[in-house]
């Protein structure tokens, strides 16, 4: 999807071995609030990155001052070479940034969107029906381009606003939760296109709250509190997590999890669902102690198994490991 004039600013960052994105103790403060705090970033060229954490963990308020929108309180951050604070247009040049609320607009066709933000991208005329017909055949939306935007589904606006923030061939993109609320099927979807662009060299800083979109990711950060607690690839994070898991389906849960917190060698209880995931330090050891103490407190085993953790496991032992910090 790069063009001639595009370029410039890609033999500016790929000609060195310098990250992507890189932040070294930023900081944002809204008064006494410190929503961010002491964040080291390094990501790589032609990589997904992805900030996984809970709502008011300060996934957004990291994206907007990487992009450039929202000026850090302390520390510093380089985006594509050039540094937030003082080079904050050559920055916003270079990325594509698509917010929790893109704008579109409901009474413009898909057509008319694209047109719109070839505008304020300043797309060379030149370019911009060559570009648009890509990015409609790349988003498969060429047969709704007569549609208004306000009647697509929620995946083809989803589609339709990644298109718009593409329409200048950013190098970097920044998306803060793409796909919430979007159906499943979308979400899929959604993410084919993603590697798609990964294979163009463009490099992807994505929030999500789904751990299935975390696990697609090259490395996550997770966040708690406005701290990076863990970065590292999932395979990574999943296999640094001390001890074994068990699954179990029992009944009554909450004396279940009562129970259990109390047994020897048991680490911690989390409930999923219907399911508690148990983590011990050895499972031969453990299970059958777990066993027999819940045998005792009148709980009813409907099924035990050991199994292999899951992203949203290690999320969820490391944030309850987080919150007894404090």
């Amino acid at each position: 999807m790069a063009t001639d004039g595009d370029s410039r600013s890609d033999t500016a960052v790929r000609e060195t071995d310098q990250p992507a994105v890189r932040a070294i103790g930023l900081r944002k403060e809204f008064g006494r609030i410190v929503a961010v705090e002491s964040v080291d970033l390094d990501v790589k060229q032609g990589e997904i990155f992805g900030l996984v954490g809970p709502d008011g963990a300060g996934k957004t308020t990291t994206m907007r001052m990487l992009c450039a929108i929202m000026e850090p309180t302390a520390g510093e951050a380089q985006v594509a070479g050039f540094d937030v604070r003082t080079h904050p247009e050559e920055i916003k040049r270079r990325i594509g940034y698509m917010s929790q609320r893109f704008s579109l607009y409901g009474d413009l066709t898909v057509a008319e969107n694209l047109a719109f933000f070839a505008d304020i991208y300043h797309v060379p005329k030149q370019e911009r029906a060559r570009r648009r017909q890509e990015l409609l055949e790349f988003s498969r939306l060429t047969p709704f381009t007569t549609r208004l935007a306000q009647n697509l589904s929620g995946g083809m606006r989803q589609k339709l606003a990644l298109a718009c923030t593409l329409m200048h061939t950013p190098q970097i993109l920044f998306l803060d939760e793409p796909t919430t609320g979007v159906d499943p099927v979308s979400r899929r979807d959604f993410w084919r296109i993603l590697y798609s662009l990964l294979g163009r060299g463009v490099t992807l800083v994505v929030s999500t709250p789904y751990m299935d979109e975390a696990e697609r990711c090259n490395r996550v950060a997770l966040i708690h509190k406005g701290r990076i607690i863990e970065c590292d690839t999932p395979d990574h994070l999943k296999r640094r997590m001390r001890g074994e898991l068990l699954e179990l389906i029992c009944a009554p849960q909450r004396r279940a999890k009562e129970t259990l917190s109390a047994v020897a060698g048991v680490l911690s209880v989390q409930v999923f669902g219907e399911r508690l995931h148990v983590w011990v330090e050895n499972a031969r050891r453990d299970q059958p102690r777990a066993e027999e103490a819940l045998r005792q407190a009148g709980v009813t085993i409907e099924h035990i198994r050991r199994v292999e953790p899951n992203l949203e496991d290690v999320f969820v032992s490391v944030m309850a490991e987080a919150q007894a910090r404090g």
